[in-house]
């Protein structure tokens, strides 16, 4: 099916009205569910939640890089569950994770089921979508661009 523009000027492309919603709907739920995962690990690293960071070789402290990722994942975590600025930080948290996944799994083996990097990769290319196709509907990014769209 080819693409249309409607008389509102919006694209159509072909779908009934009910997927679209659906579309949109599914779009919100992926951004919320992985924005709440990714608090889970920034709340690990830098509260001790879950059980805190497991034990650092020699009893050291917590490697500064980590906690960097560690406020990275629970602001950009909560970021991206509520919508806000979520171009721009989905960018930053799949850089994150790509950095993450090449750092700390890729050593361990080629594949991501040898080195345990699956997590990390499936959240680089969630956020890489949601850096290129937005928050979308039921976001707060929506509802300020309707917000600024009225005061025009």
């Amino acid at each position: 099916m080819s693409a249309t523009v409607d008389t509102a000027g919006t694209r159509n492309s072909g779908r009934a009205p009910l997927m679209d919603k659906l579309a949109g709907a599914a779009h919100a739920l992926l951004r919320i569910v992985a924005g709440a995962l990714f608090i889970c690990p920034g709340g690990m690293i830098l509260f001790g939640w879950f059980g805190g960071m497991p034990a650092q070789p020699g009893g050291g402290a917590v490697p500064p890089l980590i906690v960097a990722a560690g406020w990275i994942e629970l602001v950009g975590g909560s970021a991206i569950l509520l919508g806000l600025f979520t171009r721009p930080v989905a960018f930053i948290t799949s850089g994150e994770m790509a950095v993450a996944y090449f750092m700390a799994h890729f050593p361990n083996g080629f594949w991501p089921i040898q080195n345990h990097g699956e997590p990390a990769v499936l959240f680089c290319f969630i956020f890489l979508f949601l850096s290129a196709a937005g928050a979308g509907p039921f976001s707060l990014d929506h509802l300020l661009l309707k917000r600024r769209a009225g005061k025009r």
